[in-house]
């Protein structure tokens, strides 16, 4: 085993994964290289939010049999954990790992038989996986994920995931800001703190995710901090308080809805109700109007009557929000979900799909052109495209400028100029002044 190539389906968690899982397998010798060479390794590593996930696994392990018919192949992830015989079963697979033994990849991989006749499972219980293993991005896009949380104990009726990764845990506030400066230190522009649920960071050993929050924006030298989904009981005050006057944190939420309706979210199992909700939002954009907030909704659960239905419409026309990622209910195995009554048909879901996603678009362009001649900070990306590369300014809003390498990475003080009606982002114009251009590019100054 000389190289190897990864392909990460699902969450920022599985991204920050992957990555440590590289850096381990580097670390002993085996070179990381692009899907597309025809590695000796691959490791895939799923998702099983949804059945399309599932399906996706399977044509990710074909495609990288073609690449390499030679190559061994590692499922691991949510889905390894919940259905590792059904992994076994998919042709070309060699090793399928679950939530705890992921972590150990190399030494399983070690004690790969030569001729291999059946797929090799090494998955304990989910209860038994109690270890917070560390991670982080790196060398993979622009933005760097942190992971601070694992596992959750809320068990909603429509979800997998406590069942792929187990009870709540996480490290201490002094092992994050080490992971952090580590990530820094590599050259992280931008850290995203994630989870499964990281509103419970601290559970484990007493210490809370508001203060986790406060020991990252008082160490010196940290580069940007984005908070990715929290959920709405454990997003409290302190924590949107101490976002409105920080340096670092970014003014940019994403909170998960999943119905405006409170009898759907009681049937769901969510820890809220649509009032608390609407304070919470109505608490950040008091304190940072300017603020992008994303929302997680369902539609099609077990239940979800017309009326039901468009009283989430409404209420999220209620809230100044910014956009939405919708989702469309589907039956997961061991899920209570699947003894409620009033299911609802596959095509009323994808109706009632479109209609979130056509809403969602109207946020969003009314979130960018609120903002339209206003100075705001954007990191750009490494990528181009098109002879443009691509990047988020501080709330959220996707622009883009000429294509040009030295900014890759770096930060720029621009105005939002207007929307390009085709791509869907916010052209630019450099705001550049000796205070604000990147260290590298003093020899480029240009006043406004």
């Amino acid at each position: 085993m000389q190289t190897a190539a990864y392909y990460t389906l699902g969450c920022k968690l599985n991204f920050a994964e992957t990555s440590t899982i590289a850096r381990q397998l580097e670390e002993a010798g085996i070179q990381r290289v692009d899907f597309e060479q025809g590695a000796d390794v691959y490791v895939i590593n799923t998702c099983s939010v949804t059945d399309h996930a599932d399906r996706k696994c399977k044509k990710v392990v074909a495609e990288a049999k073609r690449m390499n018919p030679q190559a061994k192949i590692v499922v691991v992830g949510c889905y390894a954990q919940l259905k590792p015989e059904e992994i076994a079963e998919i042709p070309g697979v060699n090793l399928v790992l679950g939530a705890r033994e992921k972590f150990h990849a190399l030494s399983f991989l070690n004690d790969l038989p030569d001729n291999q006749e059946r797929a090799s499972i090494a998955r304990v219980h989910i209860k038994e996986t109690r270890q917070f293993h560390h991670g982080f991005s790196y060398g993979d896009r622009t933005r760097t994920f942190l992971k601070v949380q694992d596992g959750c104990d809320y068990f909603c009726s429509f979800c997998t995931i406590p069942l792929a990764r187990g009870r709540s845990r996480n490290p201490s506030i002094a092992e994050v800001l080490e992971q952090a400066k580590t990530a820094r230190d590599k050259g992280a522009a931008e850290l995203v703190l994630t989870g499964v649920n990281i509103g419970d960071f601290g559970k484990s050993n007493g210490e809370t995710f508001a203060e986790l929050v406060k020991a990252l924006d008082q160490e010196p030298g940290m580069p940007r901090i984005r908070i990715s989904s929290i959920e709405p009981n454990l997003l409290g005050t302190e924590i949107i308080e101490r976002v409105a006057v920080s340096k670092v944190f970014q003014p940019h939420f994403h909170i998960p809805l999943q119905s405006g309706a409170d009898s759907l979210l009681k049937a769901m199992r969510r820890r809220y109700r649509t009032e608390l909700y609407a304070n919470r939002v109505a608490k950040i954009k008091a304190l940072m109007p300017h603020a992008s907030i994303g929302v997680d909704v369902i539609v099609g659960f077990p239940g979800e009557t017309d009326a039901l239905f468009e009283e989430t419409y409404a209420f999220l026309q209620s809230l100044e929000i910014s956009y939405l990622h919708v989702f469309t209910y589907s039956e997961r195995p061991n899920t209570t979900a699947l003894r409620l009554s009033g299911s609802v048909p596959f095509k009323v879901r994808k109706e009632r799909n479109k209609r979130l996603r056509i809403l969602s678009d109207k946020m969003q362009e009314a979130h960018y052109q609120k903002h339209l001649g206003s100075q705001r900070e954007v990191l750009w990306e490494h990528q181009g495209q098109d002879q443009h590369m691509l990047g988020y300014t501080d709330n959220y809003i996707r622009v883009v400028k000429a294509y040009d390498p030295e900014f890759a990475n770096e930060t720029e003080t621009v105005k939002l100029d207007k929307i390009d009606p085709e791509q869907g982002w916010v052209l630019t114009k450099p705001i550049i002044t000796a205070d604000n251009i990147p260290a590298g590019l003093k020899h480029r100054l240009v006043q406004p």
